[in-house]
């Protein structure tokens, strides 16, 4: 499983923009293919930064969803309200004991 976090700042003008985009796709991108889970999550102390923390079910699912004609719908509307470049981690979740 593949956890991805994406780090999202943006005009603290434009927030409600990016909730209702957000609001509007949500459910489609918990339904691609791959997609295990999603949430957004907000800064604790920041109110115009977001987070946005899915999981998948492989790296190629995750591909797949970036690939894809949704993503560029979803990050087309998202990308023109950032004022600093978004930031990723993918990160393997494996069960060390």
């Amino acid at each position: 499983m593949i956890i991805r976090i994406v780090k999202m700042t943006f005009d603290p003008a434009k927030t409600s923009e990016f909730l209702e985009v957000f609001t509007t796709y949500k459910t489609k991108i918990k339904h691609s293919p791959g997609c295990m889970h999603l949430e957004l999550w907000k800064h604790a102390k920041e109110d115009n930064i977001y987070y946005t923390y899915s999981y998948w079910e492989n790296e190629e699912a995750l591909e797949g969803y970036r690939k894809s004609d949704l993503f560029a719908e979803v990050w087309s509307q998202t990308k023109v309200h950032f004022i600093a470049k978004p930031e990723a981690e993918s990160i393997v979740r494996e069960l060390i004991v």
